[in-house]
């Protein structure tokens, strides 16, 4: 076992949900509690994000792919919809949007930045 490695735990019952800002982007009505920060990247790959009913995060690329895992509540990923229990990769250059009608709960492995197509 290698006693040298770093671990982080984050208690997310104990986390406030803070409103998602991005430069330029309408993040209306969605939430962020961030789980990990990557020091190098300067941004956190891994998150938790909570949509309001009606939210919307606008089409963009993953160029390094994602991973989501549903919560709770539902999402629309482009055409396919997410319930609680869902898991969803999607490899690098995959290019979408997500809506809920209903609200969620969504946990989110982002390994690079996104690219914003529409704002």
């Amino acid at each position: 076992m290698n006693t040298n490695m770093q671990h982080y735990i984050a208690s997310t019952g104990n986390m406030e949900w803070n409103p998602l800002r991005e430069e330029g982007v309408n993040t209306s009505g969605i939430y962020v509690k961030i789980l990990r920060f990557d020091e190098q990247q300067q941004r956190p790959p891994s998150i938790l994000l909570k949509f309001d009913a009606g939210a919307k995060y606008p089409y963009h690329n993953h160029p390094g792919g994602e991973e989501i895992f549903v919560m709770q509540g539902t999402c629309l990923v482009n055409d396919t919809l997410l319930h609680a229990g869902d898991y969803l990769y999607t490899p690098p250059g995959f290019k979408h949007a997500v809506t809920t009608s209903t609200g969620c709960e969504l946990l989110f492995i982002v390994p690079q930045e996104v690219e914003i197509l529409e704002k």
